[in-house]
């Protein structure tokens, strides 16, 4: 049960940063945070944990904030803000992996102590950023265009849940059989695979429908956008 109560703490902690990103910055935090979320969680989902005797991987928690992130732009901001958004989480991934396999090509110095935890954590980049961009590209843009058409069909301010949890629902399916396959299948044994990929839909599902207190919290304030 540690690792549930953790899990808990973590995703309130990730919720409340978000909340104070956008509460001081804006708009510009809302980019920065997608800017952030993609790289730290490719970062994370090289960690393996168990839960409830289930094997899954980190990184599922603040990836599902980035889809809070599109959901409160195209909110308040507008279809073509969410848009915008995406891609630039979308250059950050790419910059970010090829700026770190540059560092793993460096030779190290006889004294270096880094060079091995480096090599582990962003060995598997290429491939986990591989399914992650494909994941990330595909699952993005259907959130987005999802959400647009919920709002059209659902536009009330109290109908916010539907128009959240309704694009969601499918965009972050499509994101986890992608990523998954693109990034896992072959790395790990199929048992093993197909608890990773259900608990990462599940667990990616629960935390966006967790977050929609806070998206009504972020819609709700009164924020400084010069």
């Amino acid at each position: 049960m540690f690792n549930f109560w953790i899990g808990v703490i973590f995703a309130l902690v990730n919720f409340g940063l978000f909340l104070l990103c956008y509460r001081l910055f804006g708009r510009m935090g809302l980019y920065a945070w997608i800017g952030m979320a993609t790289v730290l969680a490719n970062i994370q989902v090289v960690k393996t944990i168990e839960m409830f005797g289930l094997v899954m991987t980190l990184g599922n928690t603040i990836y599902a904030s980035i889809y809070l992130v599109s959901d409160l732009l195209n909110e308040k901001y507008g279809e073509r803000e969410a848009k915008k958004a995406v891609w630039f989480g979308f250059f950050t991934l790419i910059a970010a992996t090829i700026i770190m396999q540059l560092v793993l090509v460096f030779e190290p110095q006889e004294t270096d102590i880094a060079q091995g935890s480096l090599q582990t954590i962003f060995g598997l980049m290429p491939r986990v950023a591989l399914g992650s961009l494909c994941a990330y590209f595909v699952s993005q843009f259907v959130d987005v265009k999802i959400y647009t058409w919920l709002k059209k069909k659902c536009p009330g301010p109290n109908q916010l849940w539907i128009r959240n949890n309704g694009s969601t629902l499918f965009s972050q399916m499509l994101d986890s059989v992608t990523f998954c396959t693109i990034a896992f299948l072959g790395e790990f044994p199929m048992d093993v695979w197909w608890q990773i990929l259900l608990t990462t839909y599940l667990i990616k599902f629960v935390v966006s429908a967790a977050s929609t207190p806070v998206l009504y919290i972020a819609r709700s304030m009164k924020v400084d956008e010069s």
